[in-house]
């Protein structure tokens, strides 16, 4: 079986990401595509294991089999958990509804860490380049704003909202260089601080639930199992 045989034929859900999915799209935004697939159980009981992800077979897009991203969720890896909250759904099987009612046993206080630790990491190459070019990416920096309000938000309501609202024209400012890079700074570090003191107050528990997450994939992989050889 081929890798793109796997996600046309073994989607269990399929959303829109990036701009569009955050609100911030322009007339020359791209359609960033994200998927997580099935693969039948009689495949892993190969030498050769089905891949853990798959790129296209359209253009920006990307799925991950099934085990794969829910062992990401459950690490808090920002974009799978913003994935999950995706309000442009393309797709959504039986399967695929099961793993979205899950969307809350994957949040959890560990999202402070990943979030806080991707954002310093972006910021760091904004930095970089203001150092060597005398300005950011502008585009990069309008999303590292966005991604600091949603861990903000998300820790103090423990709700992980996608869509940025009516933060869109303060955002879309920023990625057509119209706020100074000092004033972009200054919002950040506020956002920065706004986010360590809501992770004292969070009502995320401390752990996702492993749990719940283990018994449905378990019974995915039964389930596929039980429908016969690939």
């Amino acid at each position: 079986m081929q890798p793109e045989d796997l996600v046309r034929d073994h989607t269990i859900y399929a959303c829109v990401m990036g701009s569009r999915a955050f609100g911030l799209a322009t007339d020359d935004s791209d359609t960033d595509r994200r998927g997580v697939f099935v693969a039948p159980t009689p495949l892993f009981w190969r030498f050769e294991k089905p891949p853990t992800h798959v790129e296209g077979p359209l253009d920006e897009q990307f799925s991950w089999e099934l085990e794969r991203f829910c062992a990401l969720a459950l690490r808090a890896n920002p974009n799978i958990l913003e994935c999950l909250h995706s309000p442009l759904v393309e797709h959504v099987d039986d399967t695929g509804r099961e793993l979205l009612s899950l969307r809350d046993a994957f949040l959890s206080r560990q999202a402070y860490g990943t979030f806080t630790r991707y954002a310093l990491s972006q910021r760091g190459k904004l930095e970089a380049d203001v150092r060597t070019h005398g300005a950011p990416r502008w585009k990069h920096a309008m999303h590292l704003l966005r991604l600091l309000t949603s861990a903000r938000d998300l820790l103090r309501t423990g709700t992980l909202t996608v869509d940025v609202g009516d933060r869109r024209e303060p955002l879309l400012k920023v990625r057509r260089g119209e706020v100074p890079w000092l004033e972009v700074e200054s919002w950040m570090a506020r956002l920065a601080a706004e986010t360590e003191r809501a992770v004292g107050r969070t009502p995320l528990p401390a752990e996702p639930d492993h749990r719940r997450v283990a018994d449905f994939l378990r019974r995915v992989r039964h389930a596929s199992a039980c429908q016969g050889a690939v």
